[in-house]
C-alpha cells in the first residue's frame, strides 16, 4: 500500500483516520477504549497537540488534531506504537495492531474544522450504534467529555464551537446536538457540507486556501513515498496558481483562452513559460489554454522553437 502524504507545518490541523490491522475490532470493550483513550491524551500532552474531537469505534478511529509544532509523524508514532505494546502485553499477543498507513487529511481552521468535527461526532450514529438524540451519550467520543465539562486540558471546542454559533454552556451544548441530530437525517445537507470526501484526498477546505497550500507545499515537511495520486493534486493546484499569475501579467483571462483560437500566438507563448518554468505536462496546458489536445500543444511548441531558432539563425 502506498503511504499517505504527511504534511508538517507549525498549527497545521488535521483529520487522523486509522483502522485496526485487517480491520479487526480494536476497541469491542470498554477496557480496551479507554486504554486508548489514556493513550490519546497521554500523546497530546506530550506532544503539545490541540484535540479538536476524536471517536473510537469497533475496528478504527478519528481525530481532529492541531499540531502547534510540527511533529504529526512523531506523536502518531508514539500513540499507536505505546498504545500496541499495552494492547499485546495485555493480550499476551505480538504484532501490528493497526494498519501501518493512518490516512491525515491537512483541514483549514474556521468552518471547515466544524464540519469535520461534526463528521466525527456523527460516526456512532451513522453507524446505528446510538440513536441522533443521543449522540452525546455515546461514550468513547470527544463530546461526551466536552458536554459534562469532563475534558483533560488538551480537549477543548474553542476553536469550532463558538465559530458555528454554539455557546459553551449547557445550552449551547443542547442546541449542538439538537443541530447534529437534524444533521444526521438530512443526506443532502450531509452531502453538502462535503461528509462523502471526509476521508480522501489530502486536505479539507476552501478551493482557494487548498491552493495557497498547495503552492506552499515544497517548502513543509513531507514524507516520502507520497502516493502518485495524491501528489498529482498538488501539483496540479501549483500548476493553476502559475498559469493564473503569468495570465494576469499578460494581460489575459480564462475567457480570453475560451475564446480565442486554439493556436493563439499568446497562448503557445504561455504553454511555452509554462513548460519551462513548471512541470505541467503539455495535456494539461491544452485543457487550462483550450488549445485542443497534448499533441497539439506540442506541436505549436515545437513551430515556436523553430521559429526562434531561424531569428536566431537570421
Amino acid at each position: 500500500m502506498a503511504r499517505k502524504l504527511r504534511l508538517q507545518y507549525e498549527g497545521a490541523v488535521y483529520h487522523v483516520i486509522n483502522r485496526g490491522n485487517y480491520r479487526r475490532d480494536v476497541f469491542e470493550t470498554p477496557d480496551k477504549a479507554k486504554a486508548f483513550e489514556s493513550c490519546l491524551f497521554e500523546a497530546a500532552t506530550r506532544l503539545g497537540w490541540k484535540l479538536h474531537a476524536y471517536v473510537l469505534m469497533r475496528n478504527h478511529y478519528h481525530l481532529a488534531v492541531e499540531t502547534p509544532e510540527a511533529n504529526l509523524v512523531e506523536g502518531m508514532h508514539w500513540l499507536q506504537s505505546t498504545f500496541a505494546t499495552r494492547f499485546n502485553r495485555f493480550r499476551q499477543e505480538r504484532g501490528h495492531l493497526f494498519q501501518g498507513r493512518y490516512q491525515a487529511l491537512v483541514i483549514e481552521p474556521g468552518a471547515a474544522l466544524g464540519r469535520v468535527v461534526s463528521y466525527i461526532h456523527l460516526n456512532p450514529v451513522r453507524a446505528g450504534i446510538v440513536a441522533a438524540e443521543s449522540v452525546g451519550e455515546f461514550n468513547w467520543s470527544s463530546l461526551k467529555r466536552l458536554m459534562t465539562h469532563g475534558a483533560p486540558p488538551c480537549l477543548s471546542a474553542e476553536a469550532w464551537l463558538g465559530a458555528m454559533g454554539f455557546s459553551d454552556d449547557e445550552g449551547g451544548w443542547r442546541e449542538y446536538v439538537s443541530y447534529l441530530a437534524g444533521l444526521a437525517a438530512d443526506k443532502e445537507a450531509q452531502k453538502e457540507q462535503g461528509f462523502e470526501a471526509m476521508k480522501s484526498g489530502w486536505a479539507i477546505g476552501t478551493e482557494g486556501w487548498r491552493k495557497a497550500l498547495a503552492k506552499e507545499y515544497a517548502q513543509l515537511t513531507v514524507s516520502r513515498g507520497v502516493p502518485q495520486n495524491e501528489l498529482a493534486d498538488l501539483k496540479r493546484a501549483q500548476w493553476e496558481q502559475a498559469l493564473a499569475e503569468m495570465m494576469r501579467r499578460a494581460g489575459r483571462t480564462s475567457a480570453d483562452a475560451a475564446g480565442a483560437r486554439k493556436g493563439a500566438q499568446w497562448k503557445v507563448e504561455l504553454a511555452a513559460e509554462m513548460r519551462s518554468e513548471t512541470s505541467a505536462n503539455n495535456t494539461w496546458i491544452a485543457e487550462a489554454l483550450n488549445m485542443g489536445s497534448g499533441n497539439a500543444v506540442s506541436e505549436y511548441l515545437s513551430r515556436l522553437k523553430n521559429t526562434k531558432n531561424q531569428e536566431i539563425g537570421a
